[in-house]
């Protein structure tokens, strides 16, 4: 039976992707800040953690996982937008905030869940086109992104005995592309305008969709090599 942790349960992809394999009937771990109560009334394994918080969230993870010795996968899916706007008009402390969620977060994370001796099969870095473009106004989610790649590959030549991969989703309908698609026309932000056309359509599925999408290319990721940057669109 395989055993999978999740960060970000409590909706969009994260939330898609622990119903998925909760379907399949692993045993899923997941961590959100908010309990998704549907998905553990379907045997989710659930601790409320914010990844803000080190101190407390190395705690209560390690407590969870203590009686683990290997999981299958990792998928650390939790992450942070913040506004559009110019880089000029950003303030370091959300910058800041971003790269504690989307980026340092997932080095004390990893550090958690490989103490023990505890053996971990694959891991997988949710990143985005983002990480690569560097789109006016993306600011500090494109930053974290692109150093989460990084993240992701300093990590796998490291740990020679798990696969990493740093992978782009693809569009998904989740509340950051309800945000993005009600920003007013700006010509300055250009992806705004292929945000909305795609809203609503094949082109942008839901958590669940993706996510079952998702499951189905793992085995490609493993073709790759360890610590790369893939982006789901390309497979």
């Amino acid at each position: 039976m395989q055993r999978i942790f999740i960060t970000g349960v409590s909706s969009g992809l994260g939330y898609g992707l622990a119903k998925v394999f909760l379907e399949r009937d692993a045993i899923v771990y997941g961590i959100s800040r908010r309990a998704p109560d549907c998905l553990i009334d379907l045997g989710l394994r659930h601790r409320c953690v914010d990844l803000r918080k080190e101190d407390v969230g190395r705690k209560a993870i390690s407590h969870m996982v203590q009686q683990v010795d290997s999981f299958d996968l990792v998928l650390l899916n939790a992450g942070k937008l913040g506004q559009i706007r110019d880089m000029v008009a950003t303030p370091l402390a959300d910058i800041r905030d971003t790269m504690e969620v989307n980026v340092f977060a997932n080095k004390w994370l990893l550090d958690v869940l490989f103490s023990n001796s505890r053996s971990i099969a694959q891991v997988i870095g949710i990143s985005s086109g983002a990480s690569q473009s560097g789109s006016r106004g993306w600011n500090g989610y494109s930053l974290s992104k692109a150093t989460l790649n990084m993240l992701i590959k300093l990590y796998a030549g490291e740990q020679l005995n798990t696969h990493f991969t740093s992978l782009a989703p693809g569009l998904i309908d989740t509340a950051m592309q309800d945000y993005l698609t009600e920003l007013p026309a700006d010509a300055r932000y250009a992806p705004l305008e292929t945000l909305k056309a795609a809203k609503g359509t094949e082109a942008m599925p839901d958590g669940y969709g993706c996510a079952q999408k998702l499951v189905q290319i793992l085995p490609n990721l493993l073709e790759k090599q360890s610590g790369c940057y893939v982006d789901i669109r390309n497979l």
